[in-house]
């Protein structure tokens, strides 16, 4: 079977749900085990998938469950938090927050969990990056400013590891369609919900937002064999939002 993951022990961060439990049901599917760190455990958890309730900023907590399940072959960072705001509106609290999240949560679960993948040498890490990290977005300082961390990790992890048989790759999505839209147009919209859903959809050159399967397609094909040539690359999925959209 083409992209297979069979005999693959998988760990996605911020699997309950979106993109992340997209790639997690994804890929047990292709016969990984998989294993789902996330800050909640999901109401609904998916048949033969195995979930541990942690904080990721936390690296006490992820050390301990890397030294319980491990080795891992590969490693899915995806978990992570919006933050909208300019400079000026957003606060000290706000950037360290978002900081601590989506910068410092990605660094512990690689720090955490690639000494046993130098043990086995051999491994793939694929981070969670976005097209805020290669072009500006309005509002979205403290958000662009961690995607861009975790572009610039995915490039130096994948420089200093490769030669121990380690790839590290990351993909930037555009708009995708989550729980997290639907609740943000719910929230600051409530009186024209389709009407902004249709707006932030048109901004997108394709006319349209991602489904999450869309992004676990593209991590299944880059953390499987199938893609054993590539590391160091940051892979935009975002229906033409980098380069068509001037």
């Amino acid at each position: 079977m083409i992209f297979s993951l069979t005999g693959k022990k998988v760990v996605v961060t911020g699997g309950c749900s979106g993109i992340g439990e997209s790639i997690a049901v994804l890929f047990q599917q292709q016969g990984a085990e998989v294993h789902v760190i996330d800050l909640s455990l999901p109401k609904d958890p998916k048949p033969k998938i195995n979930y541990h309730q942690a904080d990721i900023t936390d690296f006490e907590v992820v050390e301990q469950i890397a030294t319980r399940i491990s080795p891992i072959d590969i490693l899915v960072n995806n978990a992570g938090i919006p933050q909208i705001g300019n400079l000026e509106k957003t606060s000290p609290i706000d950037f360290q927050k978002i900081f601590d999240v989506n910068v410092k949560g990605a660094y512990h679960c690689m720090l955490a969990f690639i000494p046993f993948m130098v043990t086995k040498q051999s491994g793939v890490i694929l981070n969670m990056a976005s097209v805020a990290a290669s072009v500006g977005i309005p509002d979205r300082f403290g958000y662009s400013m961690t995607k861009g961390a975790i572009k610039s990790m995915t490039q130096s992890v994948a420089k200093d590891y490769i030669d121990k048989g380690i790839r590290c790759n990351c993909i930037s999505p555009g708009r995708v369609h989550t729980p997290f839209v639907d609740g943000f147009i719910a929230k600051n919209y409530p009186d024209n919900q389709a009407e902004m859903f249709e707006k932030l959809s048109k901004t997108q050159p394709l006319g349209r937002m991602a489904q999450p399967s869309e992004i676990a397609n593209l991590a299944l094909y880059l953390c499987s064999d199938e893609a054993s040539f590539i590391s160091g690359c940051d892979y935009p999925i975002d229906g033409g939002f980098i380069y068509l959209n001037n």
